[in-house]
């Protein structure tokens, strides 16, 4: 069976979450867990008005989610720890004739993080595939869904912190890497980025995951997150990203068009320089879920959003509560793409 990951800006049969229970996520008042469940039940609310929506809530937290979703979001219980759908859940493929799979990555709290716990949520990708009805594809490989970008067609985006992490997967080379990718997701050609955002790199980060820093909206074009200020330690790592980029082609031989995306004008928060970016939305049938930031660029970058996504309604949230606990709106969500 040979199975690939389509663009995300395939047709969807549905859009998978999971609703925050617990833990960072939630914090330690009521008005911080207020915050991130309003932040979460906010994308889940509009992106089904695109199509289905399926959130996966802990068994304990199913009348403190009706308080929170619009009725037409289907709830799926099972146990959790943390909400980041996209790299606690499986990655959809299809196969040759069009049908569903799930790639059931080893999720290990991103490395083995000494603050995270992932005794339940390595377990969603298997109980998502079943519900959803997708074959289940185990790989032994440590990934999460934020950690690559495809554009559908062969090409796949990842970082050398990431899945060459020895906290992910001590001993494998590039080559194992793209063996697996190639099996799982059909990737024919991989770039491999050296680095990912400061922030994301530190302590409470993911070592650099792909899906704030370069997203692939059409055949041979790259959204990239370019930093624009010298103050700030991304304003030299953006720059050497978009200079290697340029130096590699997608799967077809294409050089790559590359659209730099202002990061917002927002240096900081409470706990340092952000890594707030505008690559973190996510693509719907007909729409664009898209992070804002209440700055001065959020217009700017959501203009360029609907350039890049021609046809498509953009509707942006404000994604600073999701920020804040250490990711954004492509994070918390995985696209289920329609079988064939």
């Amino acid at each position: 069976m040979s199975w690939h990951m389509p663009a995300e800006t395939a047709p969807q049969e549905r859009l998978w979450m999971a609703f925050p229970t617990g833990g960072y996520t939630l914090g330690e008042t009521a008005e911080a867990a207020h915050a991130a469940r309003s932040t979460w039940a906010a994308v889940a609310n509009a992106a089904v008005e695109f199509e289905p929506v399926t959130m996966v809530v802990d068994p304990d937290d199913g009348e403190t989610a009706a308080r929170y979703l619009h009725p037409d979001v289907e709830v799926l219980y099972a146990p959790l720890n943390d909400a980041w759908m996209r790299d606690i859940g499986p990655t959809f493929v299809l196969d040759e004739l069009g049908r569903t799979g799930a790639v059931d990555w080893i999720f290990n709290g991103w490395g083995v993080q000494d603050w995270a716990s992932w005794d339940k949520d390595a377990g969603i990708a298997r109980e998502v595939a079943r519900h959803s009805g997708a074959h289940h594809v185990t790989s032994p490989l440590v990934n999460e869904g934020g950690g690559i970008q495809v554009d559908g067609l062969g090409t796949v985006l990842v970082t050398e912190t990431v899945q060459l992490d020895p906290g992910r997967n001590p001993g494998l080379t590039k080559a194992d890497v793209e063996q697996e990718l190639a099996r799982t997701i059909g990737a024919t050609h991989v770039v491999w980025l050296p680095r990912g955002l400061t922030r994301d790199s530190e302590r409470y980060g993911t070592r650099g995951h792909v899906d704030i820093v370069a997203a692939i909206p059409s055949p041979g074009t790259l959204l990239v997150h370019s930093q624009q200020d010298p103050e700030h330690p991304d304003f030299d790592v953006c720059r050497s990203i978009i200079e290697y980029l340029r130096t590699t082609r997608d799967a077809a031989g294409r050089e790559w068009n590359i659209v730099e995306v202002p990061a917002p004008e927002t240096l900081r928060d409470d706990e340092g320089f952000v890594d707030y970016s505008y690559i973190n939305h996510v693509v719907l049938n007909g729409g664009v879920i898209a992070c804002r930031f209440n700055d001065p660029n959020d217009d700017k970058a959501l203009q360029i959003l609907a350039e890049a996504y021609p046809g498509r309604r953009i509707v942006s949230i404000d994604a600073r509560e999701l920020f804040a606990r250490g990711g954004g709106i492509h994070c918390i969500t995985q696209q289920q793409p329609a079988a064939s």
